[in-house]
């Protein structure tokens, strides 16, 4: 499955801001968009909210752009995410 993801980076703290679309979440974060840093975070974020392996977390379009398309595995339940903090 692919979820849309808007990236602000460089906040305080990275957390789930809002959800543009029903398959588009709207991240701050807090690493800067320099040598895939923010890239980085993005992935080990989605992973830990999720509960999946970072390595099932991957960044198919948008690598240097603020709207990325994250690979995540088929069925992956998203309600961590609109629960999220």
């Amino acid at each position: 499955m692919i979820l849309g993801v808007q990236v602000k980076p460089n906040a305080k703290q990275t957390r789930v801001v809002g959800w543009a679309d029903e398959r588009t979440v709207i991240l701050a974060i807090a690493a800067p968009p320099v040598d895939g840093k923010a890239n980085d975070e993005v992935v080990r974020f989605l992973a830990r909210t999720l509960g999946l392996p970072k390595s099932s977390v991957t960044v198919e379009r948008g690598t240097t752009s603020r709207t990325k398309h994250i690979a995540l595995p088929d069925g992956t339940p998203l309600d961590a995410l609109r629960l999220a903090p």
